[in-house]
C-alpha cells in the first residue's frame, strides 16, 4: 500500500494503469481495471471519472452495510476499497452444481441491505455477488445504484436462468419468504 501512496503523491492524485504495472490485475471491465494492493485492499482505476463519481457515491452511501466493500481512499479516477478474498456466485454455481438455502438467504439479505441504504437499483449480476473466505456476502459494481430504478432483480434472474438455477432460486425464495416469491414468480425473463 505504501508503494501505491507514493504513486498517488507523485502523480497529483491521478493514477494510470502503467503506474500499477507492479501490482496484480484482478479484474478488468468496460469501466476500469482492479488491482490488488495488499491482502485486504484493492484499487479500481476508472476509464471515465463520471463513473468513478457515481460508484464512489454509492459505496459511501453503503458504508453502514456489511454487503458493500469498505472504502479506504479515493482520487479523481480511482477508489481504494476492500479486497474480497473469495469467489463470485457464478463460479460457485459452476463448481458446486447446486444453490443451497443458506446462499439464497444471504442474497435476500443483500437485497434488503441495498434497499436499506437507499439504492434505487435493487439488482446485480450473478458475477458481481461475492462470498469472502468467511462466507459473508459482498456485492460489487454500484455505479448505477442511484441512476437506474429497478426494484426487481431482473439481471440476477437472467444470470441464474442462463446458468440453470432460476427455478431452484425461486423455490428457495418461496420457502424463505413466500410473499416475496409471490411478487417475483411471474416476472418474465428471456
Amino acid at each position: 500500500m505504501n508503494d501505491f501512496n507514493k504513486i498517488v503523491a507523485k502523480s497529483n492524485g491521478k493514477v494510470t494503469l502503467q503506474d500499477l504495472s507492479g501490482f496484480k490485475l484482478i479484474g478488468k471491465g468496460a469501466d476500469g481495471s482492479v488491482f490488488q494492493l495488499s491482502p485486504v485492499k484493492c484499487v479500481k482505476v476508472y476509464v471515465n471519472e463520471d463513473t468513478q463519481i457515481k460508484e464512489l457515491h454509492a459505496l459511501q452511501a453503503g458504508q453502514s452495510s456489511s454487503v458493500i466493500p469498505r472504502v479506504y481512499k479515493y482520487g479523481s479516477n480511482y477508489i481504494v476499497m476492500e479486497f474480497i478474498n473469495g469467489g463470485n456466485l457464478k463460479a460457485y454455481l459452476k463448481k458446486e452444481k447446486h444453490l443451497p438455502k443458506s446462499i439464497v438467504k444471504k442474497i435476500l439479505f443483500m437485497f434488503e441491505e441495498l434497499k436499506r441504504v437507499g439504492f434505487e437499483r435493487i439488482d446485480t449480476e450473478v458475477r458481481h455477488i461475492y462470498f469472502n473466505e468467511l462466507g459473508e456476502i459482498k456485492v460489487i459494481d454500484h455505479k448505477r445504484a442511484f441512476t437506474t430504478v429497478r426494484s426487481v432483480p431482473t439481471k440476477l434472474f437472467t444470470g441464474l436462468k442462463r446458468l440453470g438455477y432460476l427455478e431452484e432460486f425461486l423455490d428457495r425464495v418461496q420457502e424463505i419468504n413466500p410473499s416475496l416469491y409471490e411478487e417475483w414468480r411471474n416476472i418474465k425473463i428471456e
